[in-house]
C-alpha cells in the first residue's frame, strides 16, 4: 500500500467518515519510518503484537466523524493486511535478523554496581613466576 493517507482512504471506503477520522492510527503504524525509510521499519509494529500495542494506545474504539464506532483492532488488522498481506508475530520478524557479534556482548555490569555481590575467591594456586615467564627458569 504504502502512505497513510492511502490507508486511511482505505479505511474510510470499509468504515464510513472521512480520511482524517483514521489518519492518526496509521500515521502511528509508519512513526517508525523515522528510524530506517524501508521496508524494515515495519519490524516495529506491523505485527500482531503492533496492532495490540495500537489498540492500548488509541483505545479499543474510535468514534469516526459520522458517529460510527469502530474497534482499533480491526484497522490495525487492516493496515498490516494491506502492506504484508498476513498479520506475522513479532517472532516471524525476529527470526529474519541476522545475528551479530556485537548483539550478543552484554558486559557483566551487576559485578560492578551490585553492593552485595560476592568478590571472587582467591586462587589456591596462583601461577609460580616459572609459570609466568618460562624463560626466567
Amino acid at each position: 500500500m504504502g502512505h497513510c493517507y492511502h490507508h486511511a482512504l482505505s479505511s474510510a471506503r470499509k468504515w464510513g467518515g472521512t480520511a482524517e477520522d483514521y489518519l492518526p492510527l496509521h500515521q502511528w503504524f509508519d512513526e517508525s519510518k523515522e528510524i530506517t525509510a524501508d521496508f524494515r521499519h515495519r519490524a516495529l509494529r506491523h505485527h500482531a503484537q503492533g496492532i495490540f500495542e495500537l489498540e492500548r494506545t488509541f483505545g479499543a474504539t474510535i468514534t469516526i466523524s459520522t458517529g460510527r464506532v469502530v474497534p482499533v483492532r480491526v484497522i490495525g488488522e487492516q493496515h498490516v493486511l494491506e502492506d504484508l498481506g498476513f498479520i506475522p508475530s513479532f517472532a516471524d520478524w525476529v527470526r529474519c535478523i541476522r545475528p551479530q557479534p556485537w548483539m550478543g556482548r552484554a558486559q557483566p555490569i551487576h559485578k560492578l554496581v551490585d553492593p552485595f555481590a560476592t568478590p571472587p575467591e582467591p586462587d589456591p594456586h596462583p601461577p609460580s613466576q616459572a609459570d609466568l615467564d618460562p624463560a626466567a627458569a
